[in-house]
């Protein structure tokens, strides 16, 4: 008897287990879909991305259509991948969440910004289907975007959740986003009057000034390495950036042209979290100036030879940015006039009643302060979303503060996790343009996704 009811018992369980997996909803379609339906192209290069409602499973073909008005392809202008009949092939690879190509504007060609390019998503294999925003207008000039809804890409591989990898600069006018992997900079060099140099606070980097000026006479001698630890009640806000972004504030004080006055910093590139890296991973530091510009001198803590790098001021950029690791200039913010507002994780500060200490904020957002952009933070008691207006503008103190929209547009605590619905923000760029903005969702509670937040923006007032 105990020998049949054994089986029949296995059979059972199986049979649970197979009626719960049967009632387990089935996953929403996977959307394929321009980030928007409009972008526009002011350089030499454009790039136009079709992004994915989730990661895809196997890789994914999409073909896309291309209609140009006053323009002819590969006279005016070609594409990355090449097109074929007006048709662009792409492959998303399996486990990523989109595709892009390029679009180049042949050398020596003189347009007077009435040319566009129309593209349409025309077929994408299953089991992936097209979603919205199949078809997008690309004019050979800066637009100004009357407004679109946008999901930011902070995830890169496979670093999702609330420590998303990326940093996601945002243009409102030109609806374009752009994902920066934050592990990939580590000094900024400021390109404007001032020598002022940050250190990468998206990525929880933490450094100490040693008064020595030869870099060669620093080693781990000089250090006690858990004095760099930072976050998780560890540290001070004295170990990094001020947390205004005032470049009055940058731990690495002001580049002397004094060369003696400059002395070596200990750099620990990635913590955040009260970690420290492994001493053969620490940075030693010296920057002086060259004529307008900097010299990097960098070596590993206990490396006894340096390596430098020159680095020029282009004003058209807030910031020239260096990655340590590799030895070499790197591409992070976009020009200065692209872009509003970035998303993403950075060191920042939370409040213990008596003062304020070091800690890791997901989800912050600042505004391009340094390049004019201001914002205010309206509540729906005072006027709602939908009804904000021009007529509305008057009434509103638009600040500088870099962090005025920061952390206080969502709630991780107290039970609820979510976006906050009784606010929206009001953003001017540099150009004078005005847009009202809102979040949509950020986290599974709100029907979003941690590290890919969606939100609107409408424009309310052309700038002069």
């Amino acid at each position: 008897m105990n020998k049949l009811i054994k089986p029949l018992l296995v059979f059972a369980f199986l049979g649970i287990f197979s009626a719960c997996s049967d009632d387990e909803p089935p996953l929403p379609d996977n959307l394929a879909a321009f980030e928007s339906t409009a972008q526009g192209f002011d350089g030499e290069q454009a790039e136009v991305k079709i992004t994915l409602s989730r990661a895809a499973e196997t890789s994914i073909p999409i073909t896309v259509s291309l209609t140009p008005t006053l323009l002819t392809y590969d006279t005016q202008f070609t594409t990355e991948p090449a097109a074929t009949n007006n048709s662009i092939a792409l492959i998303v690879p399996a486990g990523a969440t989109g595709v892009s190509f390029k679009i180049n504007k042949k050398t020596g060609v003189l347009l007077n910004g009435d040319e566009s390019i129309q593209f349409k998503i025309a077929s994408v294999t299953a089991p992936v289907l097209i979603g919205t925003n199949t078809e997008l207008k690309l004019s050979f000039k800066a637009i100004i975007s009357d407004g679109t809804s946008i999901q930011l890409n902070g995830i890169a591989g496979s670093e999702a959740g609330s420590s998303a990898a990326n940093s996601v600069f945002l243009d409102l006018s030109a609806n374009t986003q752009t994902p920066v992997l934050r592990d990939s900079w580590d000094l900024g060099f400021n390109s404007g009057t001032d020598f002022r140099v940050i250190i990468n606070t998206t990525n929880g980097a933490s450094a100490i000034e040693i008064n020595k000026s030869d870099l060669n006479a620093v080693s781990a001698t000089d250090i006690d390495l858990t004095k760099l630890a930072l976050g998780q009640g560890q540290g001070t806000l004295a170990l990094s950036d001020g947390i205004t972004g005032n470049l009055s504030e940058t731990l690495i004080k002001e580049i002397s042209a004094t060369d003696t006055d400059n002395k070596v910093y200990i750099v620990n590139r990635k913590g955040g979290s009260a970690t420290v890296l492994p001493v053969e991973q620490i940075y030693k530091i010296r920057i002086v100036r060259k004529g307008t510009g900097y010299t990097l001198q960098y070596a590993l803590l206990n490396d006894t030879t340096f390596k430098s790098i020159d680095i020029t001021k282009d004003p058209a950029y807030n910031f020239q940015f260096v990655s340590l690791v590799t030895g070499a200039a790197v591409n992070v913010q976009p020009a200065q006039a692209r872009w509003d507002i970035v998303w993403g994780y950075s060191m920042y500060f939370t409040s213990t009643g008596t003062e304020n200490i070091p800690y890791g904020f997901s989800d912050l957002v600042f505004i391009n302060h340094l390049a004019g952009v201001t914002a205010a933070e309206i509540l729906t008691t005072t006027a709602t979303y939908d009804a904000f207006a021009e007529s509305n503008i008057a009434a509103v103190t638009f600040t500088a503060d870099r962090d005025l929209i920061g952390s206080k547009w969502r709630v991780t605590s107290g039970g609820t996790v979510g976006v906050k619905t009784d606010r929206f923000y009001v953003i001017k760029d540099s150009a004078g343009n005005v847009y009202k903005l809102r979040f949509l969702s950020f986290h599974a509670s709100d029907g979003g996704e941690r590290g890919k937040p969606k939100l609107e923006y409408k424009l309310v007032k052309k700038g002069v």
